[in-house]
This record gives structure tokens, C-alpha cells and sequence, in this order.
């Protein structure tokens, strides 16, 4: 069963402008040339209106004989040079030719154009060209294969080294990584009233305002301006939004791009880059400098291939050189965000770098509300729209995927042809982005029933367990890779698990399981996801948090767990194979626990169960609201932590 947002189901199968120098302005001068090269070689070279013929080059003395014998059609005069057309071809020197060459004596022949004109002759003439022109012309040619080959050159230099000025060059591209960093351009356009949900981390970033407005207050009492800002947090939680945020606030010039961009395929290259970045950020004081994605190039050294020459290594150092290299009177602030300090390099994180460190949580749901409220701001709502029902109904989320529902809600509203977007908008999108989209699928009597079934068993779990999340709705309409869920949405932000709350999440997860084998007889394969979720909080219970009285407070866990991700990175055991096999007994008490309470709970509520089923076999979708009607009053008021959706196959 898929899993999201407190939910737990079975899988069916088991840039901008910037500061920096303009590198095309070097090419430009060399595509010109070479455009006016072509031309000329195409004018020199070109014949007239006639077609090409074999040419015979001859004396002027038999060019005269020719035209006496009235073999001549036609003479073009271009200076001193003759050349011409036979009145048919004609065999000289063994070479038959229709066309001819010839040279004037440079005292010329005032007897030959009367010779011309005798014989019919068809005389044309073209300015002379000079030996000057002839011989630009000559080598002309070679001109146009080196500004060819520079051009190239500097083409390749410039895509192999990522820079400019070719690979060891000083950088002068960067500029077209910079969003605003240039003087007289516009600082960023928005403030901390556009972020929404991070108060906390809008508080300890906002003295950096004052920092920037009026360095030398602090300068005059010795205080040094901060250098290194780490915002830190899961992704979508606002870090980029927050830096931009503080430069609109402050109105200075805002320098901004990934860590990523600094890293090219040649050692040396992302080291130019950061002394361009930096540089342009001292001319520009006082300004901000936001790199993001810290992580790419901020990891520990020496942990990987390359060692001390690897690229990512010497950018790292440069990084670590520039934030040494700032004086006193520079009011330069460098912020960087990453989801993953703890891959950081010390260096990066010792006092006088990145020594401030500010954490960007999820939002709760007081914070949900409020960026929901920024986000509506420019969507058209109905009546029925409420922010702090909608940040009710979706626990977990972040500010990216807020601002994602909102803008699927409204997509949603304009595929149906309606002026405003509605409640229901968000809520067909809340099941999208948890689920998936809705999937139509073919399903025989035998497996719908059996999908009931596993519904019901979650939702009658949920329902009168006293502890689980408040039950939302129950639906067996498949999404996504989900056959059906069961969503439980949590009435108040939880930010410590009781033993009791994880103990009726662990029945709520093996309620669709412990359903099948209860009113069919046997269990199958949609249980799968419900069965991993239940395996790794019971897993949990036990190695991490201390909830088994036979293993007690020992943290048993076979790898370090990311503190933001979830993510586990592969790590050596560091426990016995006795504590090993003492885990895994531990947890499968736990489990079977779980699921002895389940079945308690089904032998007690059997009949409004089958009633359940068979209202989920007609209707496929039913809400809180139905589902009293049918299993009566729950035990107890659901306690809440982030809700989630159980069931689904």
C-alpha cells in the first residue's frame, strides 16, 4: 500500500544579467571578417553571365592576328588585361578553348581599338585593378583560414574550459550565471513579507539588514560584518526564497547561482570562477553573494577519487581562500544553502566562514496557513475556500508543495470552465500530489470486494483506536500506483511520538492486512507497502527510540539516518550479531502485537465492518461523515502528529 502524508496502502504488484566582460564581443570582429572574405573571393572569382569554359592564355601579338582573321566575338578590358570570347572554339598549342587571356604592352596601342571596331568586335571595359589590390587579394585566402582558425579556437577554448579567456583565462563568462549583481540594476523584488511560514528564520537573518545598510555602526564598537550564512533545510522549505528575500530587504546587489556551475571537466577552472564571483562582489559592495546547493562542491576532502587535485576539491579551496581574503572595510555577505550539512566539509563550517547556521523547518500548520494566504493571493476563490482548512488538510507539506497545490488546484479550475477555484479543486489536487492521478481500471467482483475489505480493515482500525489520527475519508478509486486509501488527517501539530501513538499506528498500518485474513480467510500481496511502513517504525521503536522493554535505551541502528531526507547512507554495522538477532525478535513482537489488536478490534465491530464494505463496494468514496453513520461514534478524539493515509493497493 502507497504511502504519503500518514498514509500507508499496497502497491498492486506487491538566467540573468550580471557583472563579467562579454566574451562574444572577441568573436564578433572575426565572424565580420570572414563574411567580407567570402564576399570578395565570391565577387573575384565569379565569372559574368557566361558559363564557365577552358580558358588558353596568348600573346598580344596573336591576340591582334585573331582579330585581323575575325576569330574574335568579344574583349573585356580590365586595365591592362585582355580577356575575351572566340567566335568558336578554336585549337592553340594543342589546347581547344572557347575563351582567352591576354596583356596589353604598357605603352599601349592606340591602332587597336580602331583594329576592334573593323572587325565587329564587341569591346567592353572595367576599372584596372592595382598590384595593391592584387596581391590583398592573393592572399586574402590565408587571411580568411586564420581568423577561421582563431574563431574556432576561441570557441573551443572557451567550451572546454567554461571561461572567456580560454581555460586558464580569468572567467569573464561568469557573468551570464549572475541573476543581478551589476550596479544600477534592480536589487530582487520581493521582501520577507513574500516569505511566508519561516519566522524564526526570517529573525536571525534580518540583523544582516542593518549589517549591510550601516557597517560602520558595528565597525565603530570593533564588530566584524558576518562573512558565511549556512540556511539549511529539506528541500522546498524556502532557502533560495529567504536569500533573495534579504537582498530585497536590504537593496543591494544580489549575486546568485548554483555551486554546480563552478565545477567544469578541466582542474582549475571552478577556482577562476569563484575569484571572478568574489571580485565582482567586492566592486559591487555592499552586496550578497547566494550560492546554492553548497553540498556539490562543500563535501569533505579526501573522501572521494582525485584527492587533493580533484576539481571539486581546488573550488573548495578557493571558496575557503575568499572567505579569508575579505578586509575590513568590505561589506560582503555570503549566503549558501544546502539539505545536506552533514556531508560538509569542518572547514566550510568553522567561525569566521559559514559560522551562522539557520534552519528552515517544514511548516506547521499555523505556517501552512500563512504561505497558503501568499500564494492565493493572485488566484481567484470561492466562498468555500478557507487557507487554515486547507493547511489542516495537508500535514507535512512544504512551502514548494503548497505553492504546487495551489497552482494544480487552479489548473484544475480552468479545465472546468469555472470563473473561481473551490474547495473541491483542492482536494481532488491534495489526492493527486499524494497519490497520483486517478487511474481507470477493469477489476473483477472477487478483487474489488477483497480491496473493500483491506479498506474497511484501515478505517475501522483508525476509527476506534484512541489514539490514531482523525479519520478523513476512505476511498477505493486507484491512484497513482495506490488501488484505494484511507487518509487520516491530524487535528494539531506533533513534534515528539509517544509510545502509546506508535503502537495504534502500527494496528492502523496492519489493519487492511489483518481485514483480508479476517472476513476472507487469506492475506495477499496488497499488503506490501503496509507491511514496510509497519516493519520500519517497529524497527524504529526498537533500534532508535528505546520503546522495547527487552532491548531497552540502546541505539542499535545499522546506519545514520540524514536528519532532513530520511535517507540512510550505507554505513558498517557497528553492533553484534546477539544485538542483531535481539532487534529483529523485538520487532516482530511488536508486529504481532499490532496485529492481535486488530483482529480484537474486527471480531468486535463485525457487523457495521461488513456494512462498511459494502458501502465502499457501491459508493467506492466515503468521508468522515458517512463513515459515523456506519461504524457509529469513535472510541476517542484522534490524537494528531503529521498526518497520514492508510491504505491503498
Amino acid at each position: 500500500m502507497a504511502s504519503d502524508n500518514r498514509q500507508s496502502g499496497s502497491a498492486p504488484n506487491g538566467r540573468g544579467s550580471g557583472s563579467g566582460e562579454n566574451p562574444g564581443g572577441g568573436n564578433r570582429w572575426l565572424a565580420v571578417v570572414a563574411l567580407f572574405g567570402l564576399v570578395l573571393l565570391f565577387s573575384y572569382f565569379a565569372d559574368d553571365d557566361q558559363p564557365r569554359q577552358a580558358v588558353v592564355e596568348i600573346p598580344y601579338s596573336q591576340f591582334k592576328s585573331l582579330v585581323a582573321d575575325g576569330e574574335v566575338g568579344r574583349a573585356l578590358f580590365t586595365g591592362r588585361r585582355i580577356e575575351g570570347q572566340f567566335q568558336a572554339p578554336l585549337t592553340l598549342d594543342g589546347i581547344t578553348a572557347a575563351r582567352f587571356r591576354s596583356r596589353m604592352p604598357d605603352s599601349g596601342d592606340v591602332a587597336l581599338l580602331p583594329l576592334l571596331e573593323a572587325h565587329g568586335v564587341r569591346v567592353e571595359a572595367e576599372p584596372g585593378r592595382d598590384e595593391g589590390g592584387s596581391l590583398l587579394l592573393s592572399i586574402l585566402p590565408w587571411l580568411l583560414f586564420i581568423a577561421v582558425y582563431l574563431w574556432i579556437w576561441r570557441r573551443m577554448s572557451r567550451g572546454v574550459g567554461g571561461l572567456g579567456g580560454g581555460r586558464f583565462g580569468r572567467g569573464g563568462e561568469l557573468g551570464r550565471f549572475l541573476q543581478v549583481g551589476r550596479r544600477g540594476e534592480p536589487p530582487p523584488d520581493i521582501g520577507f513579507d513574500d516569505v511566508a511560514g519561516q519566522d524564526n528564520a526570517k529573525r536571525e537573518v534580518a540583523e544582516l539588514i542593518d549589517c549591510l545598510r550601516d557597517p560602520e555602526r558595528y565597525r565603530r564598537l570593533g564588530a566584524d560584518i558576518p562573512r558565511g550564512v549556512l540556511l539549511m533545510g529539506p528541500p522546498g522549505t524556502g532557502k533560495t526564497l529567504l536569500a533573495r528575500a534579504l537582498a530585497g530587504e536590504a537593496g543591494v546587489p544580489f549575486f546568485s547561482l548554483s555551486a554546480s556551475e563552478f565545477i567544469e571537466m578541466y582542474v582549475g577552472v571552478g577556482a577562476s570562477r569563484v575569484r571572478k564571483l568574489f571580485e565582482d562582489a567586492r566592486k559591487a559592495a555592499p552586496s550578497i553573494v547566494f550560492i546554492d546547493e553548497l553540498d556539490s562542491v562543500g563535501r569533505v576532502r579526501g573522501a572521494g577519487l582525485g584527492g587533493g587535485h580533484d576539481e571539486r576539491e581546488q573550488t573548495l579551496n578557493q571558496i575557503l581562500a575568499e572567505l579569508d581574503g575579505f578586509s575590513g572595510h568590505e561589506a560582503v555577505i555570503v549566503l549558501a544553502a544546502t539539505n545536506r550539512p552533514d556531508v560538509l566539509d569542518p572547514a566550510l563550517l568553522r567561525p569566521g566562514r559559514f559560522d551562522r547556521h539557520v534552519t528552515l523547518d517544514l511548516p506547521d500548520r499555523q505556517a501552512r496557513a500563512a504561505i497558503l494566504g501568499v500564494h492565493l493571493r493572485r488566484v481567484p476563490t470561492a466562498a468555500d475556500v478557507e487557507p487554515n482548512e486547507l493547511a489542516a488538510g495537508t500535514p507535512g507539506f512544504s512551502g514548494a508543495d503548497l505553492k504546487n497545490l495551489v497552482n494544480e488546484a487552479a489548473m484544475h479550475a480552468a479545465r472546468g470552465r469555472r470563473e473561481t477555484v473551490c474547495a473541491e479543486d483542492f482536494e481532488v489536487t491534495r489526492d493527486r500530489v499524494l497519490l497520483g492521478s486517478e487511474r481507470k481500471l477493469v477489476m473483477q467482483a472477487e478483487e474489488r470486494h477483497r480491496l473493500a475489505v483491506h479498506e474497511s480493515g484501515h478505517a475501522l482500525s483508525g476509527w476506534f483506536l484512541p489514539g490514531a489520527d482523525p479519520l478523513h475519508k476512505v476511498t477505493i478509486i486507484p491512484r497513482g500506483r495506490a488501488l484505494g486509501a484511507t487518509e487520516q488527517l491530524p487535528s494539531e501539530e506533533r513534534y515528539t511520538l509517544p509510545r502509546d501513538y506508535l503502537r495504534d499506528r502500527l494496528a492502523v498500518l496492519l489493519g487492511g492486512r489483518g481485514a483480508e485474513r479476517a472476513l476472507l480467510g487469506s492475506v495477499s500481496s496488497g499488503a506490501d507497502d503496509d507491511i514496510r511502513q509497519a516493519t520500519r517504525l517497529a524497527r524504529a521503536m526498537v533500534a532508535r527510540w528505546g520503546m522495547s522493554e527487552r532491548i531497552g535505551p540502546v541505539d542499535l541502528r545499522d546506519a545514520d539516518e540524514h536528519p532532513f531526507l530520511g535517507r540512510e547512507i550505507a554505513q558498517p554495522r557497528r553492533h553484534s550479531e546477539h544485538s542483531a538477532r535481539a532487534v529483529d525478535e523485538a520487532v516482530c513482537e511488536l508486529l504481532g502485537e499490532a496485529e492481535a489488536r486488530v483482529a480484537e478490534l474486527i471480531a468486535a465491530h463485525r457487523e457495521p465492518m461488513d456494512a462498511l464494505v459494502a458501502a465502499l463496494e457501491t459508493r467506492e468514496t466515503l468521508y468522515r461523515g458517512e463513515v459515523a453513520e456506519l461504524l457509529g461514534a469513535p472510541a476517542a478524539a484522534g490524537r494528531a502528529r503529521d498526518g497520514e493515509v492508510a491504505g491503498g493497493r
